[in-house]
C-alpha cells in the first residue's frame, strides 16, 4: 500500500502561478510513474502530466507550456508547477502512482485548485 499526500492547492487569480507536491510513502519509488490528474467541477477526471522514473515527463495538450512536472526520486516527491492559470484549470487534482510491474494505481485525496477570473 502506498500514501500520497498532496498539497500547495489554494485560490488564484487567472493567470497566475500555483505548485502542488506530493509526497509517497514507499521505499520503492522508482519503480513508479507518477502523474497528475484533474477533475473539473461535473466532469471525468483527467490526466494532466505523468513523469516516468527517469524523468521523461508527458503532458496533455491543455496543460503544454503552462504545467512542468518533476520529480525527486531522492525525497520520493512529484511536483506539478502550474503558471497562467486559467479558471478552467479549477478543480480538484490528484496525485497518482502507477506501478510499472504490477501496474497496481494509488491515488492521493486530492488538492482544490480554484482560478478566479
Amino acid at each position: 500500500q502506498v500514501q500520497l499526500v498532496e498539497s500547495g492547492g489554494g485560490l488564484v487569480q487567472a493567470g497566475g502561478s500555483l505548485r502542488l507536491s506530493c509526497t509517497a510513502s514507499t521505499s520503492f519509488f522508482g519503480n513508479y510513474v507518477m502523474a497528475w490528474y484533474h477533475q473539473a467541477p461535473g466532469k471525468q477526471r483527467e490526466q494532466v502530466a505523468s513523469v516516468t522514473r527517469g524523468g521523461n515527463p508527458y503532458y496533455a495538450d491543455s496543460v503544454k507550456g503552462r504545467f512542468t512536472i518533476s520529480r525527486d526520486n531522492t525525497k520520493n516527491t512529484v511536483s506539478l508547477q502550474m503558471n497562467s492559470l486559467d479558471p478552467e484549470d479549477t478543480g480538484v487534482y490528484y496525485c497518482n502512482a502507477h506501478h510499472i510491474i504490477s501496474r497496481l494505481t494509488y491515488w492521493g485525496q486530492g488538492t482544490q485548485v480554484t482560478v478566479s477570473s
